[in-house]
């Protein structure tokens, strides 16, 4: 059963968006899904409009208590407006101006993406019980998220906790950003795959230069495949003792496409954390996994946006 009041959730990202109403124990309800239309600004609002209105054909009745989103970004909190570097078609697009239009009323709460990853793990995941933690998310970039005394940090533009751009090697690669050396620049999958085939590595005959083929061929033994998500680990492992030092987070739960390859990645991180770690108020610190399966954290935590203290989770 749901409870008497949630949350419609959204989850913008550049692949797709999703969408679902969520109650206060993080139950889904009437979640949908769209592919990101590849186009103008307004294609990509025509399909996220059209998915807030199906999912709000399913409502049943229970209380919306208003829309929470996660968006990639970064995106300006003050204007309401996004400019995700993965959705071309939005540069200072007003998200919140136009999503308000649909929700009437209901107040408009939004994040970046790697907040709302955060968020989710902190309320129903990996980092339930810890008020410190950073959440990121390694997949085709590095989102991140802060949690500090048990709430999300946004900071005055909304873009606080955006670590995949902290910088890790002043002399490394260019990043999309427009730096170099950044976290995303050197652990992101496409980062670590064009690091792999610029040394020498190939796919399989007849696959395609992808992570997963990667992962296959570093459990087969290749030495360039280990070596690549070795860096890639490391360069987590590093941010996370830098994010660590500086904000005194306890926990760092990682997830996204390039975590799923497991120890792969986690154990060079955690001996690149051990390694740059030192300080003694740093020990204890811990790299996990993300919890939550299915890409819902960013569902979650959008709608702990708005949820905030009515949120009441089983116990762990």
């Amino acid at each position: 059963m749901g409870s008497a009041t949630r949350a419609l959730a959204i989850d913008i990202g550049g692949t797709k968006i999703a969408a679902a109403f969520v109650d206060e124990q993080g139950g889904l309800h009437g979640l949908s899904t769209v592919s990101t239309p590849v186009g103008d600004g307004e294609m990509v609002w025509a399909a996220l409009a059209e998915l807030v209105r199906r999912v709000r054909a399913t409502d049943d009745g229970q209380a919306c208590v208003g829309l929470g989103v996660g968006t990639a970004g970064p995106h300006d909190r003050v204007r309401g407006t996004v400019s995700p570097l993965n959705i071309v078609g939005w540069r200072g697009f007003p998200l919140r101006e136009r999503l308000q239009e649909l929700a009437g009323e209901l107040p408009v709460e939004i994040a970046n993406d790697g907040v709302c990853m955060a968020y989710g793990e902190h309320t129903f995941g990996a980092g339930r019980g810890v008020d410190d933690m950073v959440g990121m998310v390694v997949s085709t970039g590095v989102g991140a998220g802060l949690i500090l005394g048990g709430r999300p940090l946004l900071g005055p533009s909304g873009n606080a906790g955006h670590v995949g751009h902290l910088v890790i090697d002043v002399h490394g690669p260019p990043c999309p950003c427009g730096g170099r050396g950044c976290v995303e620049a050197i652990a992101s999958g496409p980062s670590l795959l064009r690091w792999a085939l610029d040394g020498g590595w190939q796919p399989a005959e007849g696959q395609e230069a992808t992570v997963p083929e990667l992962a296959a061929s570093a459990r087969d033994g290749d030495a360039l495949a280990v070596a690549a998500f070795a860096r890639s680990g490391m360069a987590v492992g590093a941010a996370v003792a830098s994010i660590a030092a500086a904000c005194d987070v306890r926990l760092a739960v990682i997830g996204g496409g390039v975590a799923n390859v497991g120890e792969l990645l986690f154990g060079p991180a955690r001996a690149a954390l051990a390694e740059h770690g030192r300080l003694a108020y740093l020990e204890g610190v811990t790299i996990v996994p993300a919890a939550l399966g299915g890409g819902h954290a960013g569902l979650l935590g959008a709608a702990a946006l708005v949820l905030g203290d009515r949120l009441a989770p089983a116990a762990p």
